[in-house]
């Protein structure tokens, strides 16, 4: 009988290695919990439409990489590519954006998009991420960027830098746009580029390949056409950053892969990774709400790869994550102690503690195997002449030290050691 493998680009994480991963998603979103956002739980399909109008139809994200298919009302659904459209969608569906403002909310989960699998790439990615609506401050975007850095410098990374800048405002974008296509429809571009050079000609300036990018060197730069309102919001970003200790490095040539960005746009860049170096990134959608049918609101956020970081934690050597699967590991020897010790576990679990044991009949030897293995740090040991003694043998694994413990008293005294 043939056995079946995980789809192709699909990462999975299981124990011990998956340790890491927990760790690295809580540890990004306790950054956003510590500034006050709420959790928001989204669907993982939304209507096609949703997509293709608020991340926009010329990215490669909506040309190239959604998983796309119609359900069997006929309805066309796509497997969320990210995370903006959505939670924009929600908060217009349920009002959220009608009470206090900005309406701060963060999110995680798996997202989908069809790319070539490599080393940080996958068709399943994880991501966490953050969105602050309704209020355009430039003290909100230093916010954002920096629950950013502190969760990453909360895992220990030390590696990464933020690249920022400004894609500028309604203003100063349509006069930049005409200018840049004048400067683009004089090169010797193939005829798909061409195409895109009509459509969204910032895009082009994110091209990948050596030849366009060579080709586009001398290119228009928004930050040179930034109106007088759109420079000053910059300005005062980057003065919020310096007043949080925020480093980062200005890329005037930075073109995010997502068309709503407007304003402040940065990425969190880790060069241990090689080609793939991107570790998270984000910026401010001015238009976006009002887009997808809601207020005339500004919003700002960002999205942080978890199977990225995870990555860049490893390239840097650090041990994120505690990969012991309990605390204390039972060891029954006999019927008589297996049903005392199954009780114990309850017992200490409903305690706060984490609790194993040994099943299975193994003897002395395979269980105290089996609880290194675990990472516990205590095995606690019983025997039949330990019930008739009234006691139980806690045994320390790092160092060997074991003492016996009253049974009277066993679930205390554990706890108290655990502790």
């Amino acid at each position: 009988m043939n056995t079946f493998n995980a789809p192709k680009g699909i990462p999975e994480y299981f124990p011990p290695e998956s340790a890491g991963f927990l760790a690295v998603r809580d540890t990004l979103a306790d950054a956003a919990r510590r500034a006050g956002y709420g959790y928001i739980e989204l669907p993982l399909f939304e209507d096609t439409a949703l997509f293709a109008r608020g991340v926009g139809e010329s990215t490669d994200v909506v040309t190239k990489e959604m998983y796309t298919f119609a359900d069997r009302g006929g309805r066309s659904v796509t497997l969320r590519p990210e995370g903006t459209a959505g939670v924009m969608r929600s908060v217009i569906e349920h009002g959220l954006d009608r009470s206090q403002l900005p309406v701060k909310l963060y999110y995680g989960g798996a997202f989908f998009r069809y790319e070539r699998p490599q080393a940080g790439r996958y068709r399943q990615l994880q991501q966490v991420g953050v969105e602050a609506i309704g209020v355009d401050d430039p003290a909100l975007d230093a916010e954002v960027i920096a629950i950013a850095d502190e969760g990453y410098r909360r895992l220990g990374l030390s590696g990464h830098r933020i690249e920022l800048t400004s894609l500028g405002d309604a203003t100063c974008r349509p006069a930049y746009r005409a200018k840049l296509q004048e400067f683009l429809r004089g090169l010797p571009l193939d005829d798909e580029t061409r195409r895109r050079v009509e459509l969204n000609p910032l895009r082009v300036l994110d091209d990948k390949r050596p030849e366009v990018r060579e080709l586009v060197a001398d290119a228009p730069l928004m930050v040179d056409h930034l109106s007088t309102a759109a420079q000053e919001h910059y300005e005062q970003v980057k003065e919020h950053l310096a007043d949080l200790g925020v480093a980062f490095t200005e890329n005037p040539r930075m073109v995010r892969g997502l068309d709503y960005y407007t304003k402040t746009t940065f990425e969190f860049v880790h060069d241990g990774l090689g080609a793939q170096s991107g570790i998270g990134g984000g910026g401010r959608y001015d238009g976006l709400m009002a887009e997808l049918g809601g207020q005339e609101l500004s919003g700002i956020g960002f999205g942080l790869g978890v199977d990225r970081t995870l990555l860049a934690c490893q390239v840097e050597g650090l041990a994120v994550g505690d990969q012991a699967r309990c605390d204390v590991y039972c060891v029954p020897l006999g019927e008589a102690a297996k049903r005392r010790l199954v009780a114990t576990a309850g017992a200490l679990r409903a305690a706060g503690v984490r609790v194993d044991l040994s099943y299975g009949g193994k003897g002395l030897k395979g269980a105290m195997k089996a609880a290194d293995r675990s990472g516990a740090r205590f095995a606690l040991v019983l025997g039949e002449r330990d019930l008739e003694a009234g006691t139980a043998q806690l045994k320390e694994l790092a160092s060997g030290e074991q003492r016996a413990v009253g049974l009277d008293e066993l679930v205390d005294r554990v706890v108290e050691a655990v502790r």
